[in-house]
């Protein structure tokens, strides 16, 4: 089983770890380290809060102080752990900062994780115009994509192509206020319009197809 350490504060990671435990198909050993004390604007010595080592195939980081994600990140590069820091820009370290953690391609460094989080991957069952079922093959680890596709079982695909983003954003643990100015689009905006893409690519295959 794969050992993954999650870092976070005041319970930053609790959506995504509850996702992967319970859509994880028992893949993985889940460990987190918490930060919940108040903590200064600037930490110019993050000693005191980090640990000196990890005992980890690979590190998430949903730490909310920029200092600390800095240091972890040379710590995770030290040790030759991978570390997956979704929404982060760290230039220390060798941290994979996916826009959002959806947005994650597949990488063999990350292993069972990587096969079974990041950007959507589905299967389409059709029954004449309506969605029998979708088969989730990788999903976003807060479990968005499973609870989507839940919601538009039995659905008329016309309805589906537009409900299965929206239900992807009530789904989505991202934060909305966090504008990208590159994408024009919130976090939870870029999600649905993730997951919208992989439906009809999907879609599109089942009909070439026949």
């Amino acid at each position: 089983m794969q050992k993954i350490m999650v870092f976070q504060q005041n319970g930053s990671g609790k959506t995504k770890i509850d996702g992967m435990i319970k859509f994880g198909e028992k893949k993985f050993i889940i460990k987190t380290f918490d930060i919940d004390e108040p903590l200064p604007p600037v930490i110019d010595d993050t000693s005191p809060y980090l640990p000196e080592t990890i005992e980890a195939d690979i590190v998430l980081d949903y730490l909310k102080h920029r200092d600390l994600s800095d240091d972890l990140s040379a710590l995770c590069k030290k040790l030759d752990i991978p570390l997956i820091a979704s929404g982060k820009k760290i230039t220390t370290g060798n941290a994979i900062c996916p826009k959002i953690c959806c947005t994650l391609a597949g990488q063999s460094q990350f292993g069972d994780y990587g096969k079974a989080f990041g950007k959507p991957e589905i299967e389409v069952i059709l029954e004449k115009d309506v969605i029998a079922q979708i088969k989730v093959l990788k999903g976003a680890p807060c479990g968005a994509t499973w609870n989507a596709a839940k919601k538009i079982k039995n659905m008329p695909i016309e309805k589906a192509l537009t409900r299965f983003g929206l239900e992807v954003q009530f789904f989505c643990s991202a934060d909305p206020s966090s504008w990208d100015p590159l994408w024009g689009k919130s976090p939870v905006h870029l999600a649905a319009d993730i997951h919208s893409a992989v439906l009809k690519t999907a879609l599109k295959k089942k009909k070439e197809k026949k």
